[in-house]
């Protein structure tokens, strides 16, 4: 079996983590552009001031995308190239990059695939609250409305935010992001709710355009399930998927928040707050979001919290990045690390199936056959070197596995229309500098950033090819 004609094979990236260049032709300050140079941030006191110099070399590497025979790329646009300073003025050289970018994606018939805000905002923002300040509502809404003006003739397919669940904890929670703070609860739902009205405006303005797109939503997406068969794990794994997943799908998929959410705000005193008009936009927007994008990498075992358990919570960077056992934030249930599962380097467990019970579980909540992509996915790991060349077989095999998942989802009736490797080069992680190999091109750190095809590279030009026909079958890697 082939997967569908109009099923998208692609692969992703994100500006800050490719592009550097990071004050050249007009390009403001991004809050990324200052957190990270702020010691003990990042491993090794990486950052993307020059990131894998995408922003100069993007020609080659979008050939060598054509050569992969990929059919889409997703990327982010840098809000500080549009908009660099608060005086709101549009930077012409930043949208002439753009604008070469998605040119020679469509020269090789690569669909561009473009996502407005990938954790990067304007440090002027930041500075006055970011999104925990509802004037940044208007300001993004105003820049995707440039994006929608000045590329939606070329550009069909837009995601408006990219893993709230992520940026936001991070931010807000354990103080691994900008705006660093930990702890905030208060600020965090703020910062949630803000965003969640800023999508819903930004689907409104991009529906009354009539550009004849579509527009959806990437959720970071880890399914979690109950470490025992006792109830109170059960009640864990219901607990954390309704402030790890609902929490930030009900709004957009219902344009409502969880009422068991809700509850725990108020009775912690953290809700946040709100007006009609921001909850109509909710609503509104709820049914006219073309599609979900999952970025599924693990799901989670989690264990419920006794009474006398003395809870400290972890804000390290190994804790941040999932590599060791942590208590969630409000102290409910402990992610824990199940001894009888695999797990990648990084201490993620390898689970296809889950993807695929999660996506039966979020058709379930919303009474739909939810139209998906999976907006990410893949395995970040220390490549392996023979001779000059990147063996990289695990990844080859963690990808054909979620690839074969996601095609017996497909032929039970799912409606999962592409996917995106996560990534398609290798490129900065946020926090874990240039260790973790994600790509399917090496970048040579210490040869002028020179460019390697991985054997990945050599085996998805082959899927693409063949359209999949011989995923769930035996991996061949030569």
């Amino acid at each position: 079996m082939r997967f569908e004609h109009d099923f998208l094979f692609g692969a992703a990236s994100a500006a800050y983590q490719i592009e550097g260049a990071y004050n050249e032709d007009g390009k403001g300050v991004s809050n990324w552009d200052v957190f990270s140079k702020i010691e003990g941030k990042t491993l090794n006191h990486t950052n993307g001031d020059t990131a894998i110099d995408h922003y100069h070399r993007y020609k080659e590497d979008v050939r060598l995308m054509a050569e992969m025979g990929l059919e889409s790329y997703r990327f982010s646009i840098a809000w500080t190239r549009i908009i660099p300073g608060p005086d709101g003025q549009i930077n012409e050289k930043g949208i002439e990059f753009y604008e070469n970018l998605i040119d020679e994606c469509l020269k090789y018939g690569i669909v561009p695939f473009v996502t407005l805000y990938h954790w990067d905002l304007p440090q002027y923002l930041e500075e006055k609250g970011g999104w925990s300040n509802k004037e940044t509502i208007d300001a993004f809404v105003r820049y995707a409305g440039i994006c929608f003006e000045r590329f939606g003739k070329k550009v069909k397919h837009w995601i408006t935010f990219n893993e709230t669940v992520y940026f936001l904890r991070f931010g807000y929670i354990t103080g691994a992001h900008p705006p660093g703070r930990k702890n905030d609860q208060k600020g965090f739902f703020q910062a949630l709710h803000n965003v969640m009205t800023a999508h819903a405006k930004t689907v409104l303005l991009y529906k009354s355009l009539k550009q004849y797109g579509e527009i959806g939503f990437s959720h970071g997406f880890a399914p979690n399930y109950p470490a025992s068969s006792d109830p109170a794990d059960a009640d864990a794994a219901r607990h954390a998927d309704c402030f790890e997943n609902y929490l930030h799908l009900d709004p957009v998929f219902r344009g409502e928040y969880p009422a068991y959410c809700l509850d725990s705000m108020r009775a912690r005193g953290v809700m946040f707050d709100y007006t009609d008009d921001e909850m109509a936009a909710l609503k509104e927007a709820s049914s006219l979001t073309d599609f979900l994008g999952l970025n599924y990498y693990h799901p989670n075992a989690v264990k419920k919290t006794s009474d006398t358990e003395d809870i400290s919570i972890d804000y390290s960077r190994e804790a941040n990045t999932g590599q060791k056992r942590q208590y969630y934030y409000d102290g409910y249930y402990e992610i824990v690390k199940p001894a009888d599962k695999t797990y990648t380097k990084w201490g993620w467990e390898i689970s296809p199936e889950s993807l695929i019970e999660g996506i039966e579980k979020i058709n379930a909540r919303y009474n739909a056959n939810m139209k998906i992509y999976i907006t990410e996915n893949g395995l970040g790991d220390y490549d392996l070197v023979i001779d000059g060349e990147i063996v990289d077989v695990p990844r080859i095999k963690y990808i054909e596995k979620h690839l074969a998942a996601v095609k017996k989802g497909n032929e039970a009736g799912l409606n999962i229309k592409g996917y995106f490797a996560w990534s398609v080069i290798d490129l900065l992680s946020w926090l874990n500098g240039f260790e973790k190999q994600y790509g399917f091109i090496y970048v040579d750190h210490k040869n002028h950033l020179e460019r390697k095809k991985k054997l990945s590279f050599y085996w998805y030009k082959e899927v693409i090819r063949t359209r999949g026909e011989l995923i769930g079958g035996e991996t061949n890697v030569i």
